[in-house]
């Protein structure tokens, strides 16, 4: 599948807020959003006056950006929410944040979103004690995510918890960082997920 592979701190210059698409870079003094908060290019000082399309437009990128995806898988989220019961913006973040890949990362086994979509693709991860390689597994409420056994003692997993140890889990989720072991008690409602997005403009973009 296809993926950005361009400078990922020009996203969010771009789109005007930290995405933390480097993970414990973006708490620095290095980021790129401390040292040049503006959007990049020769015009990226300027300020214009935005259309309604324009925000709706940078929502809509600034959503795919945060949980790295592409248009057409996003697109299908966006339907796969309209079909669900429910308001469709809401539906539409709660499965982003489902999404294998970002709970990894939620957790604390990934620094990144980034890094948490390799450790699931490189075949460390299972779900209720089953390999699951597919970032985009959505999960459910009970499953159980752990690192499997051959992959417990890597080095990479240590220095993974050593930066992350101190981050926060959401609620909806049990963490055992030394075990490695995530357990998902809930599906999170739209208000414990905090992303700087207003799904309501993105809806109203795909509804036209």
């Amino acid at each position: 599948m296809a993926r950005y592979r361009g400078a990922v701190c020009r996203l969010c210059r771009r789109e005007g807020t930290k995405l933390f698409l480097k993970g414990e870079r973006c708490y620095t003094g290095k980021c790129a959003m401390d040292r040049r908060p503006f959007a990049p290019g020769q015009h990226g000082r300027r300020r214009s006056k935005m259309s309604e399309y324009g925000k709706q437009l940078r929502e809509k990128q600034k959503a795919k950006r945060i949980y790295g995806i592409l248009e057409t898988q996003f697109y299908n989220y966006y339907e796969a929410a309209e079909g669900k019961k429910g308001i469709t913006g809401d539906n539409l973040i709660i499965i982003l944040e489902t999404r294998l890949d970002n709970v990894v990362y939620r957790a604390g086994l990934g620094r990144s979103r980034t890094e948490a979509r390799q450790v699931v693709r490189h075949n460390h991860i299972l779900v209720n004690g089953k390999k699951v390689n597919i970032p985009s597994f959505l999960v459910k409420a009970g499953d159980v995510i752990t690192i499997k056994e051959k992959s417990l003692n890597l080095q990479r997993f240590k220095d993974i918890i050593e930066s992350t140890g101190s981050r926060t889990a959401p609620e909806w989720m049990d963490v055992d960082l030394e075990n490695k072991q995530i357990k998902v008690n809930e599906i999170p409602a739209r208000e414990a997920i905090d992303i700087p997005v207003n799904e309501t403009l993105i809806i109203e973009l795909y509804s036209k």
